[in-house]
C-alpha cells in the first residue's frame, strides 16, 4: 500500500423490498408514509398467527425483475433461475440493478479489479422439494417407509436441489455472469451482515485488492420453515388490526417482529477510480465495526454488542458521537430488543440523543436484508438532505428513551450510522457520509 488511504465510495444502489424496487420507488413511499406490510400471501395464515408480513410482491422472478442486460445475458440467468431459490433471485436482481446503477457493465471495467461480498441468512429449502419422493416411499396405507427413500425416494429429487440453497451461491452467480473475478466472500451473520460485508469489501479496497466490489444481501422470514423457527423462538408480532400499523418499533403497545423479505446491494468503489470514471457518487463510507458479546452459557448481550460496534465504528472513522447526523437503527419492534438498544444508543450517545429512524416499521424484518435496505434508506436521505417519518410510533415507551423521528426534518449533520444485532449478540455498525466533491 501507499501512504495514502484509499477512500471508499458508493457508486450504485439496488434494492427489491416490500415498498418498492429501485431507490426511486423506495424513497417515495418513506415520504409518502407508504407501508409494505399487508397480509401474508405465503403463508398459511389460518394455521400460523402470523397476521402481518413484508412481502415483495413485485418480484415475481421474471427475468425483466434482474434489470437492464443484453440478449446473453439475459440467456444465461434465464437457465441458471431454476437452481436459485426466491432469496438467490432476489439478491442477483438486486445486485444487478445495482451495476446497472453504477454503470459497470462488462467490458467497462478490469474484472480482476472488481469482487463481490455478499451476505444472507442460512437458507432452508422448501418441503416441495421432497414431495414426490416423499410419495413414492409410501406403503398402500399411506404410511412413509425410510428405508425406501435412498433407492425409490432419491431419485425424484431435482439433481440440482441443494445448490438452490447454499449461502454462497448469491456471490456465485453476480460474481460469473458479470465476470468479477476479485476476491468473494459471503457472510451468513443474519441481521449483522450487511456492515460486516462492507467492512470486507472496504477492506479489500483500502489494502489495494480491488479497486470495486458488489457488496449485497438477501433475507427472508417468509418462507414456511423460517416462519415456525420465528414464531418458536423469536418475539413475533401477534397483532390482530390492521397489518401496516403491526411493526411500532419503540413504541409503548409494540407487540413484536413483523416478518418480511428482501434484497439489496450497493457498489463499492475506490474515490480515484469512480471520479476517472466520471460515476455519481452516493456517499463515502468511513467506517464498519462488528462485535458478538455472550454470557458465559450463550445468553447475547445484545446491548454490550450495539454499543461496542457503534464506538468501534465511531473510533475507525476519526469521529465523536456529537458528528452523527442521525441513526438508522435496527428497531425490530420487539419488547426486549428495542430496550436493550434504547440502552445502547444512551451508552454511546448520552443524554442529549441522536435523531432515530426505524425503517422496519415500513417494511418488517428483512433478515440480512434489513440493514442494507435501511442503509441506502439514509444514504438517500443524505442525498435529500432530510429525515423520513418513522411508522406507528405514538406512544412514547419510557424504557426506551429514544429521539424517534416522526415527522420530516432536515438533517443537521451530513454522516449517519446504521446499527443492527441478530437475536443471538451478533452486532454490526456502519458510518456513511455525504461526499462533499473533495
Amino acid at each position: 500500500m501507499s501512504g495514502e488511504q484509499r477512500r471508499v465510495v458508493i457508486t450504485g444502489l439496488g434494492v427489491i423490498c416490500p415498498i418498492g424496487t429501485g431507490a426511486t420507488e423506495i424513497w417515495q413511499a418513506v415520504t409518502n408514509r407508504q407501508s409494505g406490510v399487508s397480509s401474508p400471501s405465503c403463508l398459511p395464515t389460518e394455521t400460523l398467527p402470523i397476521k402481518a408480513a413484508g412481502e415483495a410482491r413485485q418480484f415475481t422472478g421474471n427475468i425483466k425483475d434482474f434489470g437492464e442486460m443484453d440478449k446473453e445475458s439475459q440467456k444465461n440467468l434465464r437457465k441458471s433461475l431454476k437452481v436459485m431459490c426466491r432469496e438467490c433471485q432476489m439478491g442477483v436482481a438486486a445486485a444487478q440493478l445495482a451495476l446497472n446503477d453504477a454503470s459497470l457493465t462488462q467490458g467497462s471495467f478490469d474484472p480482476e479489479r472488481v469482487g463481490t461480498s455478499f451476505g444472507s441468512d442460512y437458507m432452508v429449502s422448501s418441503a416441495e422439494e421432497f414431495t414426490e419422493g416423499i410419495r413414492a416411499c409410501l406403503d398402500g396405507n399411506g404410511v412413509f417407509e425410510f428405508h425406501r427413500w435412498a433407492s425409490d425416494g432419491m431419485p425424484r429429487l431435482f439433481p440440482l436441489w441443494l445448490l438452490k440453497y447454499l449461502p454462497n451461491m448469491p456471490a456465485s452467480h453476480v460474481a460469473i455472469y458479470n465476470d468479477l473475478r476479485g476476491p468473494s466472500n459471503s457472510i451468513t451473520m443474519r441481521e449483522a451482515s450487511p456492515a460486516i460485508c462492507v467492512r470486507d469489501a472496504m477492506h479489500a479496497i483500502q489494502t489495494d485488492r480491488e479497486d470495486a466490489a458488489v457488496v449485497g444481501v438477501t433475507g427472508t422470514r417468509l418462507s414456511l420453515m423460517k416462519a415456525m423457527h420465528a414464531i418458536q423462538q423469536e418475539e413475533v408480532a401477534i397483532y390482530d388490526g390492521e397489518p401496516q400499523r403491526a411493526c411500532r418499533p419503540f413504541d409503548l403497545h409494540r407487540s413484536g417482529m413483523v416478518p418480511g423479505e428482501g434484497a439489496a446491494a450497493i457498489i463499492l468503489e475506490e474515490l480515484k477510480t469512480a471520479t476517472r470514471r466520471g460515476a455519481s457518487i452516493y456517499g463515502e463510507v468511513l467506517a464498519a465495526s462488528s462485535a458478538a458479546v455472550l454470557e458465559r452459557k450463550c445468553v447475547a448481550r445484545r446491548r454490550e454488542a450495539m454499543r461496542q460496534a457503534m464506538l468501534n465504528a465511531i473510533h475507525e472513522a476519526g469521529l465523536k458521537p456529537t458528528d452523527i447526523g442521525f441513526v438508522m437503527a435496527h428497531g425490530l419492534g420487539t419488547q426486549t430488543c428495542d430496550v436493550e438498544e434504547a440502552q445502547a444508543l444512551s451508552d454511546v450517545f448520552g443524554s442529549r440523543g441522536v435523531p432515530i429512524i426505524a425503517a422496519k416499521s415500513y417494511f418488517g424484518n428483512l433478515g440480512a436484508a434489513s440493514g442494507l435496505v435501511e442503509m441506502i434508506l439514509g444514504i438517500l436521505a443524505l442525498r435529500h438532505r432530510q429525515l423520513f417519518a418513522t411508522l406507528n410510533y405514538e406512544t412514547p415507551d419510557p424504557a426506551c428513551p429514544v429521539d424517534v423521528v416522526t415527522e420530516p426534518r432536515p438533517i443537521e449533520k451530513m454522516v449517519f450510522m446504521n446499527v443492527n444485532v441478530t437475536p443471538q449478540g451478533q452486532a454490526s455498525a456502519a458510518i456513511i457520509a455525504a461526499y462533499d466533491g473533495t
